[in-house]
Formats: C-alpha cells, sequence, structure tokens
C-alpha cells in the first residue's frame, strides 16, 4: 500500500506586496506552484492513497481566487480515481459556528473525502481505515474524539491515523487556538499503521515512533523556517513501514552577513550570485549606534538587484560604551526620523515630507516648553 501523505498548502497565502506579471502576488502565487507540483508528482507516482492533513488554505474565508484555483486542482486530482483524504486545519477551521467550513466544497467530488467538523470520523475503504481527527477548537472535545478513533481501530485492515496538531510542546506553532494532542493517549500511535500529522511545517519523525511523522508545509510561510526543505512523504506500508521524502521546487531564501566594523571591505568580499529571484535576508553586524544611522536600507537593498526581496537586521555591538550613547543622545529625534524618511522615497517627496515634519518637530517643541 502506497499512501501520498502532504499537508499545510496554506493557498491564499500573501506576502511582500510583490505582484507578479499577471497582477497576483507573487509569494502567493508561489504557494499555487508548490501545490502544483506536488499534484504533478501524484500523477506519476500513482499512489493508492493520497492524504492531506490540514491547512489546504490559509484562511477559513479564503479569496475567490483560492478557492477557484483549489477547485481547478481537486478536479485533476479527482480525475485520477484515486481516493483523497482531507482534513481541516486550524487556519481552515471557523472559531465560531457561525461560518460554514470552507472544506465542504469538495464534499461532491466522488473521490474527495473531507472531515471538518470538529469531530472524529472514520473514513473506510475495502484494506484500510482513515481515523481522521480535524482541528478541533475546544481541547475537552477532543480528548472524547480520541476514545472514539481508539474504539474503531480495526484489526484486520491497515489503520492510518490522520490528525492536525502539535504532539507535545516541541511542535507548538505558537498560533491562536493551535491543538496539543495528549501525552497519555501517545500509545495509540503503536496501534496503527502509520500516523499522519499536519500542522508543524517542518518534516520529520516525531520522538521515539517509527510510524508517526510531519509531512510539514509545502512552502515557506516565515523567513524563520528557511532551514526546512519542502515536499512530501510516500508512506509505503507492507511488512514494515517504509517512508521516503520527495522534496519539491520553491524560492530559495538566501542568508546573507555584513560586518560593519570593515563595512567597505565586507561589501567587496560579498557574494551575491546566487540570489536571484531568491528572499535574501542580510544581517548588519558589529554596528554602533551612530554608525547604523550611517547606513541607509536603500543602499543595502542596492546590493541585491536581482533579489525577489531583500530584509535587512541590525546587530548592535555587545560593548556599547557610555560615550557611544552620550553621541547617539547628541542626535535629535527630528534628525534620526528624517534619516529614516530620506531612504524610502524620492528627493521631491522627501522634500515635502521635510518641510511637514519640521513643522510637527517644532510644534512639539512649543508644546514641551509650555508645559515645562
Amino acid at each position: 500500500m502506497k499512501i501520498l501523505h502532504f499537508s499545510d498548502t496554506h493557498l491564499g497565502f500573501n506576502d511582500l506586496d510583490i505582484i507578479n506579471e499577471n497582477n497576483i502576488n507573487q509569494r502567493e502565487a508561489d504557494f499555487y506552484d508548490a501545490f502544483t507540483q506536488v499534484v504533478e508528482q501524484i500523477k506519476l507516482i500513482k499512489p493508492d492513497y493520497i492524504i492531506h492533513t490540514g491547512d489546504l488554505f490559509h484562511r477559513a474565508s479564503p479569496s475567490n481566487r483560492a478557492i477557484t484555483y483549489a477547485l481547478e486542482k481537486f478536479n485533476e486530482i479527482n480525475a485520477l480515481n484515486i481516493p483523497f483524504i482531507l482534513i481541516a486545519g486550524n487556519h481552515s477551521t471557523p472559531r465560531t459556528n457561525l461560518s460554514s467550513p470552507i472544506l465542504k466544497i469538495f464534499e461532491n467530488f466522488k473521490n474527495i473525502y473531507v472531515s471538518y467538523n470538529q469531530e472524529y470520523k472514520k473514513i473506510e475503504f475495502e484494506d484500510v481505515v482513515f481515523h481522521t481527527l480535524p482541528h478541533m477548537n475546544d481541547e475537552n472535545i477532543a480528548c472524547e474524539q480520541i476514545n472514539s478513533c481508539e474504539a474503531n481501530i480495526d484489526e484486520n485492515k491497515r489503520n492510518i491515523m490522520m490528525m492536525h496538531c502539535s504532539v507535545g510542546a516541541w511542535y507548538l506553532m505558537s498560533e491562536f487556538g493551535e491543538w496539543v494532542y495528549p501525552s497519555n493517549k501517545e500509545y495509540i500511535f503503536e496501534k496503527m499503521d502509520y500516523v499522519a500529522l499536519g500542522h508543524w511545517h517542518g518534516f520529520g519523525k516525531v520522538g521515539k515512533y517509527e510510524n508517526v511523522y510531519y509531512s510539514g508545509s509545502v512552502e515557506r510561510t516565515s523567513l524563520n523556517d528557511k532551514r526546512n526543505s519542502k515536499g512530501f512523504i510516500v508512506a509505503n506500508i507492507k511488512d514494515t513501514l517504509t517512508i521516503d521524502y520527495i522534496e519539491i521546487n520553491i524560492r530559495t531564501i538566501r542568508q546573507k552577513e555584513i560586518d560593519c566594523s570593515d563595512l567597505e571591505a565586507s561589501i567587496q568580499a560579498l557574494d551575491t550570485s546566487d540570489c536571484q529571484n531568491a528572499i535574501v535576508e542580510v544581517k548588519l553586524t558589529n554596528l554602533t549606534p551612530l554608525g547604523s544611522i550611517d547606513i541607509q536600507n536603500k543602499q543595502i537593498k542596492e546590493l541585491f538587484p536581482t533579489a525577489l526581496s531583500v530584509s535587512i537586521k541590525r546587530e548592535f555591538k555587545k560593548d556599547i560604551t557610555s560615550s557611544n550613547i552620550d553621541n547617539l543622545e547628541a542626535i535629535s529625534l527630528e534628525e534620526y526620523f528624517l534619516e529614516h524618511i530620506k531612504e524610502s522615497c524620492n528627493d521631491l517627496e522627501y522634500e515635502r515630507l521635510k518641510q511637514k515634519t519640521q513643522e510637527l518637530f517644532s510644534k512639539y517643541e512649543e508644546v514641551s516648553y509650555d508645559t515645562n
């Protein structure tokens, strides 16, 4: 039995405010591209079953574009006549009962089976039972549903458990409403042939369990996720379980460092040849307060003309002396603010804003003087 497991596709996610040639947010398009790659792999691999462990969409009320895209791809998957089992994650679950769950739109597909009502659902085939536990807002109800899952284990068939949750504190995403699987119920894992998890965005086996896996997300929703590769799992279940992780191609994230203690030399040594169309994170190290003011973000971003986007982090020296602070205090807040806006607009706009800024600070100083 071959099961293809993917998760956390977050269709509709957008970021960076960059529009591509099709007038679509570029990061949103990246997530569509990642999903398309998985669908094309499904067509090549032809698994016996396909499973998705939650957060199909990034929001419980996704955009028309995200819904339209999903319907098109689900039509392609449905045409393969391969059972596709899908559960709701916390991003795709309404926070109140007043909203209709978005996954309901897939119920009329012949080969697609959805589980979204915040309760255990048994989805059974001739040779396997899928025990689905979608995201649940109420942990007390979740415990009851786990008991229902255990009660429905079929010893005469393969048993696959599907959940969208954190198995232990290590896999917390620090998101609103995320559900933590109770540790005293982990013994159920040993009764399953495979436990497929969603929510955590990195691929990997969970703890001591050889049959419990997160497939990870198919794209990155944060720079904090830059170290993880992205892809999906093919689980082969025979006498033993074999896990193959297949990577897909996604947008590159590059990390660069500029040592500001010798800024000119560090910039000259900088290699930007691998940054084309990449998301670049630049760390400025060994900064002093005065030196930081002299280095404009615009100046740094111009070093990466072929990158999709550049974000900058400033890391100050830990041994800043009192004289450094005194020098920084000698710079007025007005001058500091003007330096900040100068790097993000043209000369004409800067002159307009400069006049407004000077007027505002002048009024502020008058009010401060009157108060004193």
